[in-house]
């Protein structure tokens, strides 16, 4: 008997299961917030590559700035240690000094995505400003923005090197050793409104010692500013 009448009655609950589902799913508010988190999920990820992004642009303005600033500095510094004769420059010392700045920088390829220009400012004969030498390395296809090797070479036509305006000038019987880095930015994140921008600092810095400036002395391969490559010389 009791087997026939739930036999019986199992229609009923078997119609009625929907209605008391209905009921209490209408009365539930537990994924409520399950569908917020849908809502804002994209706006906050959105929003933490954008600043991840961001935090990477800045960083690596600033490795750029200290590879301009380390470059200068380092190329004031190098040369032969002799005590006696003015110091010496060799192109040996100018390739160092770009290994250099390929250490420092090495986490953004510095010389694949970018170009670091060396120039020695000089007083010329008549007392006007010229760029004695220069040194160039990088794949990117920059050109100095403040001049080539031999400019101002006669005269005093040449203003120095650096915004115009306020440009930069070498005192008699010693050199800037002024440098150029551009940089091409690569977005880390799918946000790519930053990505391909240019990123130029310059630095300059007076030398240090006594200098021979009548030339950059030859020993090996230098690096050539026609030459536009990540490879050391």
């Amino acid at each position: 008997m009791r087997i026939a009448r739930l036999a019986k009655s199992f229609p009923k609950r078997l119609t009625a299961l929907p209605r008391r589902f209905s009921r209490r799913l209408l009365g539930d508010r537990s994924g409520v917030a399950m569908i917020e988190f849908a809502f804002t999920a994209p706006l906050i990820l959105g929003l933490g590559m954008l600043g991840t992004e961001t935090a990477y642009l800045v960083i690596t303005h600033l490795k750029v700035s200290q590879v301009a600033m380390q470059v200068a500095d380092n190329a004031s510094r190098v040369g032969s240690t002799d005590v006696v004769a003015a110091r010496r420059v060799f192109e040996s010392d100018i390739n160092e000094t770009l290994v250099g700045a390929e250490k420092l920088a090495e986490g953004i390829g510095i010389f694949q995505q970018g170009r670091v220009i060396i120039s020695s400012l000089q007083q010329n004969a008549d007392d006007g400003q010229w760029i004695a030498w220069q040194r160039c390395r990088g794949a990117m296809q920059w050109p100095s923005s403040f001049g080539e090797e031999g400019d101002g070479a006669n005269g005093r036509g040449f203003p120095g090197m650096g915004q115009p305006g306020r440009e930069i000038t070498a005192s008699p019987g010693t050199a800037v050793m002024f440098v150029e880095v551009a940089y091409t930015y690569d977005a880390l994140t799918p946000f790519e409104i930053f990505d391909n921008r240019v990123i130029t600092y310059t630095a300059a810095f007076n030398i240090r010692d006594n200098r021979d400036l009548t030339r950059l002395f030859d020993d090996g391969a230098g690096a050539d500013c026609n030459v536009f490559s990540a490879a050391r010389p």
